[in-house]
């Protein structure tokens, strides 16, 4: 009896193995927390349908925006671990909301399993046109001496817009007074017309900034943008100095090793691919983010506790 007991045991591990060697037999749905049209979202249709040609399944995005991606995270950590529902994450939801909202649906940390980083941006800092300085530098020494300070403008309290000018203030010694918007465009928009002095826009302001309506003074990243050359890092003056955001893909805690390996090996062939690049560079300047598993544990680890710390020392609440 214990025999035959052990043998139907081995026979589910197997074909249960199986089953996952033959990963995907059906269609797997990406959930994007935002709506259709931005990074994110061209982010997940891009890489989405490169999938959908390699594994011979149809690879769906579905748009479920709301409560700054947490609904929708909850709802992915909740499915089955198996690798049919996955989720597109930015570094906010996973590194930043849980330190910005008193009750999150889930442990970002422990209910996700991140599958693989896809692609990075970073921040250009930009001003209106009317303010009196042509480069970065002018920019901080005009920010020092105004009384009052200058208002900048963010996609809301905790969006990494504000973190990224947070971190700046400290490190330059500057005041600005802080006026969220709810998104980016909207702060885009206000910066444009004057409403406040400058912003942290990401790279899709490049029209605003090449038609004049937006004046660009350095980026954030570690190194130049390739859509922007010109401009100088703010690590050039404040050595370290880097904020960039990323995207991945996440899954339910608990996914199959198999299913990892899967998902891993053709999102990294995805992303190596001329067209690929391509087609994520003109989606707003994105940069494809190739990381091994455990790099990619390593950036979000730094993340989540390099914001916490930023958003406790600057007292930021949800809003």
């Amino acid at each position: 009896m214990e025999n035959k007991l052990r043998i139907l045991l081995l026979a589910a591990v197997f074909a249960t193995g199986a089953a996952f060697a033959q990963y995907p037999a059906r269609p797997v749905r990406i959930v994007v927390t935002i709506p259709p049209g931005g990074a994110p979202d061209i982010a997940a249709r891009v890489v989405g349908q490169k999938l959908a040609e390699s594994f011979g399944q149809p690879v769906v995005v579905e748009n479920r925006p709301g409560a700054n991606g947490n609904t929708a995270a909850g709802e992915v950590a909740r499915a089955p671990a198996d690798g049919y529902t996955l989720i597109l994450a930015a570094d906010s939801l996973i590194a930043i909301n849980p330190h910005l909202y008193a009750r999150m649906p889930i442990d970002t940390l422990k209910d996700l399993t991140p599958v693989a980083s896809l692609v990075a941006n970073q921040f250009v800092l930009s001003v209106n046109p009317s303010l009196p300085v042509k480069s970065f530098q002018e920019f901080i020494e005009y920010a020092r001496k105004s009384n009052p300070p200058l208002n900048y403008a963010s996609g809301g309290n905790g969006s990494q817009h504000q973190l990224t000018m947070e971190m700046l203030k400290a490190r330059a010694g500057i005041n600005l007074v802080h006026v969220p918007y709810r998104g980016g465009a909207p702060a885009t928009t206000a910066t444009m017309a004057g409403e406040v002095a400058a912003m942290f826009a990401g790279t899709s302001t490049a029209p605003q900034i090449k038609a004049g309506r937006l004046r660009a003074l350095a980026v954030s990243g570690t190194k130049r943008s390739t859509a922007f050359p010109e401009l100088p890092t703010i690590a050039e003056f404040y050595p370290g100095f880097e904020n960039s955001i990323w995207l991945g893909l996440f899954g339910p805690a608990g996914m199959p090793r198999e299913v990892l390996e899967k998902l891993r090996t053709e999102i990294r062939k995805a992303l190596e691919l001329p067209e690929i690049r391509e087609k994520l560079h003109a989606a707003g300047g994105l940069e494809p983010l190739v990381t091994t598993p455990e790099e990619f544990a390593a950036l979000i680890r730094r993340d989540y506790d390099r914001f916490g710390k930023l958003i406790k020392d600057v007292g930021i609440k949800a809003d």
